[in-house]
């Protein structure tokens, strides 16, 4: 029987197309929009994770770019200080720096320190030996990190008998060097260097026990100094390492003649830190900024913790020379 109201009506073909257009206009709006604001946010963390006031590179050489695998220098590369877990923390003084110490362990972010004989003779110059093994395998590839690929930093458990040094590589990894160990006692070898392996950079430090056999004597830790004289050179720092935050420390260097003394770049710097904390040797390794401030040097330091501390202050003036001071952090 025919419908008495007649045929639905039906919409005309031109508004529904309307109406489509409209609707796929409306969700090419909201998709504009959500990407923006995801663009917005990747974009504020990149910036975050930019922001150079404390930045800790992780498997990266000494903060620089991770997918680097060619040897490199980091001269002039921001101040920064190396960390116990194998990572480095770049630091300006506008925020804390890494509060850890290097050098305690003998394995750390996938590396083994492994020496040769570790017995010496006082005062008798004999070879020390030692490989970087990663996985049982010897490491072969090495970033150069201030002029040279490995560190080699030698004191005794008493902070005595410091030594800076650079051992040379064979072509199977084992790195070597002559070394003098003048009294007995117990001494710290701690290699500082960034590995290259499997296209990745790892900086790190591991350390070591040397002992040299006879009548050990310890010496006191000296009283807190902040002048120092080193071969007829007159060394001073003002500033005082707090725990926590990176604080400046200023070294100034006076020649014989009693005026500033013409620093040269040592090890693609104007000098080098080294500091030990008492009782573990503990060891922070600090760059400073890369040009001078008034004619010293600057450093940023976070000292790791309270205790005391000697600090060695490695500069190059017609020859390298170290002055060493006494700190305590409370």
């Amino acid at each position: 029987m025919p419908d008495p109201l007649g045929p639905a009506p039906t919409e005309p073909k031109s508004d529904r197309a309307g109406f489509r257009l409209a609707a796929f206009g409306a969700i090419v709006v909201v998709v504009l929009f959500a990407g923006y604001g995801i663009g917005r946010l990747n974009n504020s963390v990149e910036r975050a994770a930019a922001t150079p006031t404390a930045t800790t590179a992780t498997g990266g050489g000494h903060g620089h770019d991770t997918a680097a695998v060619a040897p490199h220098d980091d001269t002039g590369a921001a101040p920064h200080v190396h960390n116990a877990d194998g990572t480095v923390t770049q630091v300006n003084g506008a925020g804390n720096a890494a509060e850890s110490v290097g050098g305690l362990a003998v394995t750390a972010a996938g590396l083994t320190l492994v020496p040769g004989a570790t017995a010496f003779q006082a005062g008798r110059r004999q070879p020390f030996t030692f490989r970087i093994l990663t996985a049982g395998v010897p490491v072969t590839t090495y970033a150069v990190m201030h002029d040279k690929p490995l560190h080699l930093v030698v004191v005794r458990r008493d902070l005595t008998g410091y030594q800076h040094l650079h051992p040379t590589m064979a072509p199977d990894g084992t790195w070597s060097i002559d070394l003098s160990l003048a009294a007995p006692g117990s001494y710290r070898a701690i290699a500082d260097f960034t590995a290259i392996v499997g296209g990745k950079q790892t900086p790190v430090t591991l350390g070591v026990d040397l002992t040299v056999a006879g009548d050990y004597r310890p010496v006191a830790l000296p009283a807190p100094v902040t002048r120092a004289s080193v071969d007829g050179f007159t060394v001073s720092y003002a500033g005082q390492p707090q725990t926590g935050v990176a604080q400046p420390l200023l070294l100034t260097v006076s020649g014989p003649g009693g005026g500033p003394a013409a620093l040269e770049p040592y090890l693609g710097a104007f000098g080098h830190l080294v500091v030990f904390r008492e009782g573990d040797v503990g060891y922070v390794h600090v760059h400073p900024e890369p040009r001078l401030v008034d004619g010293a040097v600057k450093f940023w330091l976070a000292a790791p913790g309270p205790g005391r501390y000697r600090m060695f202050f490695d500069f190059a003036a017609g020859g390298v020379h170290t002055a060493a001071f006494t700190t305590v952090v409370r």
